[in-house]
């Protein structure tokens, strides 16, 4: 996997070295987490991102279903990845948002 400089991660950049989950988050018990496969590609004009909006509506849809709250809207997502895609320095790849409930109480019920 070709690694990046930075992940956006709980509404910060971080170091690609620094983004980490806890071994008690639920989703690794559970399997409670949603995700998106987007790509963005190389125009004339930069990063083309395909159908972004409807990705990151389709994340916020499919979380709600199964009970994970998003604490970002879809045009704060939408910034983050635009962002993100800037401080990579990349114009066409593979983007993978990714929701889960994470470390807090064990149990069926996160």
């Amino acid at each position: 996997m070709q690694k990046t400089k930075e992940i956006w991660q709980n509404g910060a950049f971080l170091p690609w070295e620094d983004a980490k989950v806890h071994v008690l988050t639920h989703a690794l018990h559970y399997g409670d987490a949603v995700f998106e496969g987007i790509r963005t590609y190389t125009t004339s004009r930069g990063a083309a991102v395909f159908r972004l909006k409807e990705h990151l509506e389709r994340l916020h849809y499919s979380a709600n279903v199964i009970g994970i709250q998003i604490p970002y809207s879809v045009e704060q997502l939408t910034e983050a990845t635009t962002q993100l895609l800037k401080r990579c320095d990349l114009t066409q790849g593979y983007i993978r948002p990714l929701a889960f409930n994470g470390y807090g109480v064990m149990g069926l019920n996160p």
